[in-house]
């Protein structure tokens, strides 16, 4: 069976500005339908200029960029009418109601008026309580859910969420991550950016890691995991030790400050991980071991390996 075409293609995209800087550098993305997708970079890496050129805000260089099919240059109002986009700034009338500001938002899209409509994207984002107060007088958190509200006032199919829990506490970051979840049950494609490595593993089915331009790799989460996750391994002494036996130097060991702990990295996509051959080897060391661990790198830890590669 033929997999269905990507509701947004990137090809051979790249982005120059007139000062000779390249924002972007030849890259090639396809976003499925319905999935969440996060984008990883650090700052000035090109995720906002992606989202930009993608959303129709900032032009390319070369390259071309099809959403739904829709050519963002030549069929422009079509593929943008597709896109919510929640930008990073919070930009918006302060001293408009909710229900005034998000109203708004779908009128400039050409859509016709739908209460019905604005009312489940209130009730959605839990602000229908709020839906006669003045922006102004909102806290940063439910701010940001005004601005979800505009970019979902139209109906569209692609979410673009720049940053989305920037500035944000814990307990609203995930009341965000569960509004999120439900739109993609309703169908929503999205696509986020993010610093928080924490949301991406939360949230994203496939993560792209961009750097200097340059998209270094696009995996799913739990692959991604499996193929670059280090494991290591805790080794619990009986008796501490002053240093590592010369014996043991092929291991790579690292003993704590207090004598009483090694520690051994080990490769999960490697056939043999060498834990046997190293247990048999401390003991004929005389090395004894009360207690064992074993803890997974987190995408954080990939993440910054992979920023860090030359």
């Amino acid at each position: 069976m033929l997999a269905p075409p990507p509701i947004i293609s990137v090809s051979n995209l790249s982005k120059t500005y007139g000062s000779g800087f390249k924002a972007l550098k030849g890259i090639n993305l396809d976003i499925k339908r319905g999935e969440i997708f996060a984008l990883l970079g650090p700052n000035g890496a090109g995720k906002t200029t992606l989202i930009s050129i993608i959303c129709g805000i900032a032009n390319l260089s070369e390259g071309r960029v099809t959403v739904g099919g829709h050519d963002i240059n030549s069929d422009y109002r079509a593929a943008r009418s597709l896109i919510g986009l929640v930008p990073q700034e919070l930009h918006t009338d302060s001293f408009e109601t909710v229900w005034a500001t998000v109203s708004f938002s779908r009128g400039l899209f050409g859509k016709p008026k739908n209460p019905a409509h604005i009312e489940k994207v209130l009730k959605d984002l839990s602000l229908w309580d709020k839906k006669d107060s003045k922006i102004i007088t909102l806290s940063g958190g439910m701010k940001r859910r005004v601005m979800i509200a505009k970019a979902l006032s139209h109906e569209p199919q692609i979410l673009f969420l720049d940053e989305p829990t920037a500035g944000v506490d814990v307990e609203l970051r995930k009341g965000m991550w569960d509004v999120v979840r439900g739109l993609q049950a309703s169908g929503v494609t999205i696509i986020l950016t993010t610093h928080y490595i924490q949301e991406a593993e939360e949230m994203a089915d496939r993560i792209g890691v961009i750097n200097k331009g340059e998209i270094i790799l696009v995996e799913d989460k739990a692959g991604l995991m499996q193929k670059l996750g280090k494991k290591q391994l805790t080794l619990h002494l009986q008796q501490k030790i002053d240093a590592i036996p010369p014996a043991l130097a092929p291991y790579k060991l690292h003993l704590s400050d207090d004598g009483r702990l090694l520690t051994y990295d080990y490769d999960t996509k490697g056939e043999r991980t060498g834990i046997t051959s190293l247990l048999s080897d401390l003991r004929n060391a005389g090395i004894h071991i009360s207690d064992l661990d074993t803890t997974q790198s987190s995408l954080e830890d990939i993440f910054v390996s992979l920023v860090r590669a030359p």
